[in-house]
């Protein structure tokens, strides 16, 4: 599994960034790093954010190897225009990654033949639960995913971003390269559809 991602060693170290930086600060460091060919900083951020990358690939998509597939294709894609990125831009690395992995989404949702959907949903869960994600847990979760699975890409992603990555509207938006009036257009239709289709399902609340 991602064995493009198994880089060579190199003797250079990493040169130390100070204690009290932001994790923001870090990984606009290390891009800077990137974009000047250092591997050694790639690794620190395909260490770092490969496992979120699968996971926000895998709530799109709901199927593990496709999941796995992007999140290849987006780190590949971090290497290679790493140089292009800028932080003065407005987004943090991990809104561009975000932006990256549910872009590539949408495009592989397009594409004719694609894999059937994973037999089992299983949420991917990282380093602890977010308040949302407690809430499928604990408020019919399986439903909850089959209905996220009816949503357009787009929908899908706004909920995504906004609720399980604990995104602001104004990061969602750039995440997905609209207005921040788009992004609450997308969420009112996104939760609309949620609540009628479980509604359907599950019957109105008592």
């Amino acid at each position: 599994m991602f064995a493009f991602l198994a880089l060579p060693s190199f003797s250079a170290r990493l040169d130390t960034i100070p204690a009290d930086r932001s994790m923001s600060e870090i990984d606009t460091a290390l891009m800077h790093r990137v974009a000047r060919g250092d591997h050694a900083a790639y690794r620190l951020l395909v260490d770092k954010y490969l496992r979120h990358a699968v996971t926000v690939a895998y709530r799109v998509l709901f199927n593990r190897t496709d999941a796995e597939e992007v999140a290849q294709e987006a780190f590949l894609r971090v290497w290679q225009h790493a140089a292009r990125w800028r932080a003065d831009g407005g987004a943090s690395f991990k809104t561009w990654l975000n932006r990256v992995v549910v872009n590539l989404c949408i495009d592989r949702k397009r594409r004719p033949g694609m894999a059937a959907l994973d037999d089992k949903i299983d949420i991917i869960d990282e380093d602890g639960a977010t308040p949302y994600e407690d809430r499928l847990a604990s408020e019919t979760s399986d439903h909850v995913a089959l209905a996220l699975q009816k949503l357009p890409e787009r929908q899908r992603a706004a909920i995504l971003l906004c609720f399980w990555e604990g995104e602001s509207n104004i990061d969602a938006a750039k995440a997905l390269d609209i207005s921040v009036g788009a992004l609450e257009s997308l969420l009112i239709r996104a939760k609309r559809a949620l609540r009628d289709d479980l509604r359907a399902t599950l019957g109105p609340k008592e």
